[in-house]
Formats: C-alpha cells, structure tokens, sequence
C-alpha cells in the first residue's frame, strides 16, 4: 500500500511516483503532497512532503518538451551524483526514474534542502546586513570549489568537450538567436565578429555551471552556501564564461533597472561586482586579464537567451505564463544587454 491517493498537480502522476518514491526510500511515510514550486523555461522542481514531513525535490522536464536532450534528467542526475564526492554543496539524492510509464518523462528526487533562497529585495532586507556579505563571498567561494573540481577523479570527463567552448558557444547562442529573433539588433552580430575574432587562449577545462547566480543557490541563516541547484545547463569549458555570467547578473546601486528585475545583490552588504572579483582571483589561478572580454560575451549571451524567451511570450508559447509580465520592459533589458556587450566588446 502507498497510502491514500492525493490529487495529482500538474506534471505529476501522484499514485505513480508515490509508489516509486516509497519503493526507493522505504523509511518515507505517503501519502505524499505534491507542490510546484520552480518552473517556467527550465526543468521543473517540485516540493514533495510525507506524512511524516520528509520533503523531497523532485525535478522533471518541462511539460511538452521537445527536444530530450535539453532536459536529459540522466546527465543532471549524473552530475549532482559525482558532485557529492566533492565539497561543492549539493542535495543529497534519492534516486533517478529513467521509466516514462511512470510519470511520463524520467526525473529523479533528492532531500529537501531548507534554506533561504535570495531570488528579490524582499528576501535579501530580510537578512542582517553582514550575513549578505557572507553570502557573497560563500558564493564566489563555492564557484572557485566548483571550478577546481577534478572533472576525471568524479567520472565527469566525458560530460562534453573540454576544448573549443567559446568559440562553440559563441556558435550556438547566434544561431538561436536568428531563429528566434523578433526584430534586427545590430549589436548581436557586431559583438558575435569581434569576439569570434579574438578569442582568449582557453586556461585549461574545468566544470561550467551555465547558470551560476544568487538564486541558484541555497543558503544557510548566516549565509553558508548549503546547496548549488539547477545544473542542468552544466557542461565542461572555459570556467571564466560562468565568473562572468554571474557578475552580469549581479546588481549593484546604481545600475541600470532593466539589466536585471529588482536585484537583490544591490541591497547594502552585498559586495561589489568588484569586490567578488577580488575574492575569486585570491581564489584561483586562473589569469582574470581578459576578464572583459568574458564579460561582452556573457551580457551578449544573456541577450541572445532573454531574446528567444521574448520572442516566447510574442508568439504565444508561454501560454499563460505571459499574464502579468511587461514584455516591452523584457524587450528593453535585452536592448540594454546587447548595447552593454557591444561597448565593451568595442573597448577591447
């Protein structure tokens, strides 16, 4: 018996995954409460609680994906996996269901991690102001922990190749760009010819997150990294793309509003973007000289993507996760983001 049913929610077979989650942890308790709580144009996330109040995440493709292999729950599921034999934080697992008969796409379960995830200005005032600068510099901390992660000891040298990233890149992003694009930026092809014409020797191959930001992470009250999510975009390359992404996300007083809706990072005692720099060079090896150009490469790549989730919203494929969003504001922050990356990718 798993327990009395409980009403599926969207993306969840609840009878189904009951009886797997009870035949793959049997000290779990059903019946089992199912909530979404991350969605939108990743991979799902799903807050699951039995009756004991064991929670557990539950990660899935999102729903109607298309293409398996941009929500591959096996290679998320390896890399989580391999992570925890290192000391990067991450949630422990529960296991991985490869079999679509039971919740018609694979996903796989880890433990709940409670923390505070820092997603707005409302959670970050919330926090004393000196556990907001030891959340930044954990943060830079576990990125550095990440980056020098021996990616054959932890079987994750054959997760992709380990030379060529940004000149893939810079491939990739342009041609999703053109295929979604809703009106012509000059910018994005003029920054994508310089910087294809002048690409930093890669140092070494490391772990690149993909999407390495303050609320991809779990913190502790007093602002210890207890867990990094969302590795879904994970891969091997160049690590200096994925210090760079995160300084474009990162706010600071005085930026401009549409690079990044109510930044958190802007609240006081939050570092600096240059202060986070400083941490991670103390931190690595890795020679930060060209860290501009990392930077043209990441605000453009952000406008490349932000582009193709407007282009989204346009034509009616986020169905109603358009309602309430101000679309001509999310059209000027990828304007802003090319204009930024054309600059500095001229000034280089």
């Amino acid at each position: 018996m798993v327990g009395s049913a409980v009403p599926s929610v969207t993306g969840i077979d609840a009878d189904a995954v009951s009886a797997w989650l009870r035949a793959h942890d049997p000290a779990a308790q059903p019946p089992f409460q199912f909530e979404l709580i991350a969605g939108g144009h990743s991979n799902l996330t799903y807050r699951v609680v039995d009756a004991a109040g064991t929670a557990y995440a539950l990660r899935r493709p999102p729903l109607g994906h298309v293409l398996a292999t941009a929500h591959d729950m096996g290679r998320e599921h390896k890399i989580v996996s391999a992570m925890n034999a290192t000391k990067v934080p991450v949630a422990p697992l529960v296991g991985l269901c490869t079999d679509n008969d039971v919740n018609g796409a694979p996903f796989y379960v880890m433990r709940f991690v409670d923390g505070v995830v820092i997603r707005n200005r409302e959670t970050a005032v919330s926090l004393p102001v000196a556990v907001r600068t030891t959340a930044s510099n954990t943060l830079i901390d576990t990125l550095a922990d990440i980056h020098e992660v021996d990616v054959d000891a932890i079987g994750l040298g054959d997760l992709g190749r380990k030379d060529g990233y940004i000149a893939r890149q810079l491939k990739r992003w342009r041609t999703q760009f053109h295929d979604s694009k809703t009106r012509e930026i000059p910018e994005i092809d003029e920054v994508h010819e310089r910087l294809s014409a002048r690409i930093p020797d890669q140092q070494g191959s490391g772990i690149v997150h993909g999407d390495y930001r303050l609320d991809n992470c779990i913190f502790s009250t007093d602002g210890a990294v207890l867990a990094v999510l969302d590795w879904e975009l994970c891969t091997l390359g160049d690590v200096l793309a994925d210090l760079a992404q995160l300084l474009v996300y990162w706010g600071e007083p005085g930026d401009d509003a549409f690079a990044l809706e109510s930044p958190p990072s802007a609240e006081p005692g939050f570092s600096t973007r240059d202060q986070l720099v400083a941490r991670y060079a103390a931190r690595s090896d890795r020679d930060l000289s060209q860290l501009d150009y990392y930077m043209a490469f990441a605000s453009w790549k952000v406008a490349c993507i932000l582009e193709g989730v407007y282009s989204r919203y346009m034509h009616g494929a986020m169905g109603d996760r358009a309602d309430g969003q101000d679309l001509a504001t999310f059209k000027r922050r990828v304007d802003y983001l090319a204009s930024r990356a054309a600059s500095i990718a001229r000034a280089l």
